[in-house]
């Protein structure tokens, strides 16, 4: 009777459950009895009156993650003591080090197997991230940290390639070819005046890279693509 009386106590439990579960094991191989026995009070019934499925649990554990991120996100930009420049740095180097996001993007990967799922994030990557990295790029432009020509295409590089191009989890990398493919990213970034990444943050990109190409899923038996060869589904 307790639970129902406060619903999101119990949501926010399902949720920590979930995601400790979803890290461990692999989003793949964690069920919704495994997250019944790891509350140890509630029943199926009681998850799937909060959650439809495992899916709606993951999503909204994203979302849950997109509402710290764009809290961070916000107290940055207004910043008033920063250039737009060192505010993407900061951005940036957030989304690579912060351990509960990286957690959980981590545990949706294996979703990207699926085509409808890989096709929704390629609608993110090409259309919601730009948008969100474009009036950074123009802030940039303005006071003369980011002096390029090309803010659009831009803040469309910086969405698509880290997404798909650098994620080892599509094209297989080691850690010093991952360095050098994130080279290559902010050599191309930096001739069209985007001068985003120094050799701190190339190293810490490579690196935080790399933590895509340890999921939980390969230790129990999923059989990932050799280095160079795409994950099927990602072409």
């Amino acid at each position: 009777m307790a639970r129902n009386a406060h619903p999101e106590v119990t949501r926010n439990r399902i949720l920590d459950a979930a995601q400790q579960l979803f890290i461990t094991k692999g989003y793949e191989h964690t069920s919704i009895q495994n997250i019944v026995d790891e509350l140890g009070d509630l029943s199926k019934g009681a998850i799937y009156h909060h959650f439809k499925s495992k899916e709606d649990i993951l999503e909204e554990l994203i979302n849950r993650d997109n509402d710290v991120q764009d809290d961070f996100n916000e107290s940055v930009m207004g910043r008033s003591d920063l250039t737009a420049l060192e505010k993407f740095r900061i951005l940036w180097h957030y989304s690579m080090t912060a351990q509960d996001h990286v957690q959980i993007m981590r545990a949706a990967m294996p979703m990207l197997s699926d085509p409808v799922s890989f096709a929704a994030n390629m609608r993110i990557w090409s259309k919601h991230l730009p948008e969100r990295f474009l009036p950074l790029i123009e802030e940039g432009v303005k006071d003369g940290s980011i002096p390029t020509a090309y803010p659009r295409e831009a803040a469309e590089l910086l969405s698509l390639l880290p997404n798909y191009w650098l994620m080892p989890y599509f094209y297989p990398a080691s850690l010093s070819e991952m360095e050098h493919r994130v080279r290559c990213l902010a050599a191309m970034l930096s001739a069209i005046g985007v001068p985003i990444f120094d050799d701190e943050l190339i190293e810490m990109t490579a690196k935080g890279m790399m933590t895509f190409d340890r999921l939980p899923s390969a230790a129990c038996g999923d059989s990932s693509p050799q280095r160079g060869e795409p994950r099927k589904g990602s072409q």
